[in-house]
């Protein structure tokens, strides 16, 4: 990964609402593929950054579900994670900031996996204030979604500096507090921000949003609007966050 983090004095006073959603390659619970839906949606969050799962076709040249040029009209960009010019992430994980963020740097994570997946890491400035966000998608398996956690917390060790971290994603996981959720640190947590899945009657809190130390969650839940219960099989879900006084001393 390469960075490029700056001394700025950070600002406890300023937040930011971050979200995660899992937009199923834009088909809904009427099995049409509805990237316009998709849009309305994220529309309706207003996230400054927001983790996507299956964000790209899985097959063929694995091309973007949403359109860049509708993206960038909605003002959003996106993190180049992408090997190829027409997907949007990497293993369908992308990652969405406003037009006034910046991006540090970026790193792809291959995941020890039963079937393909990844997780992608991005060192984002927004508002003068450096974050670290993370997105995944985890694996059907409780063993390899232990792997794959710990795969990340891993990866997290080994960067050059540390800064307000939030993972985001789909971790397939039902129960709220067990499997590969006891692997975070101590002093990492996952938000209450409720049942996202399935879309139209949500039972399971599938996706997850989890702050690491020195982040102030404020609010968080998820977002059930009538075209949100329509465009995928998950909803979204989100949290607003500010950094709390001592990380910023």
């Amino acid at each position: 990964m390469a960075y490029d983090i700056s001394p700025t004095p950070l600002n406890s006073h300023y937040t930011i609402k971050v979200a995660s959603y899992n937009i199923h390659k834009a088909i809904g619970n009427d099995q049409r593929r509805d990237p316009e839906r998709i849009l309305t949606v994220l529309d309706e969050i207003d996230a400054d950054c927001i983790a996507l799962q299956e964000a790209d076709h899985r097959f063929g040249n694995r091309r973007a579900v949403l359109p860049f040029e509708a993206i960038k009209a909605h003002g959003y960009t996106y993190i180049p994670l992408s090997l190829r010019s027409c997907s949007l992430g990497w293993h369908g994980n992308a990652l969405l900031v406003r037009d006034s963020a910046a991006c540090l740097g970026y790193e792809r994570l291959r995941l020890p996996r039963l079937e393909p997946r990844g997780a992608i890491i991005s060192d984002i400035r927004i508002a003068g204030n450096p974050w670290r966000f993370i997105g995944a998608h985890l694996d059907l398996s409780g063993l390899y979604r232990r792997r794959q956690v710990a795969a990340i917390i891993n990866s997290l060790k080994q960067t050059p500096q540390d800064l307000p971290t939030v993972v985001m994603g789909d971790f397939n996981q039902w129960r709220k507090r067990f499997g590969c959720l006891r692997l975070l640190p101590d002093d990492f947590r996952a938000l209450p921000t409720g049942a996202s899945f399935p879309a139209n009657r949500p039972i399971g809190t599938l996706d997850r949003i989890i702050i690491g130390p020195g982040i102030k969650l404020l609010a968080c839940g998820v977002h059930n609007t009538p075209v949100a219960q329509k465009a995928s099989d998950h909803l979204p879900i989100w949290a607003t966050l500010s950094l709390s006084a001592s990380s910023v001393l």
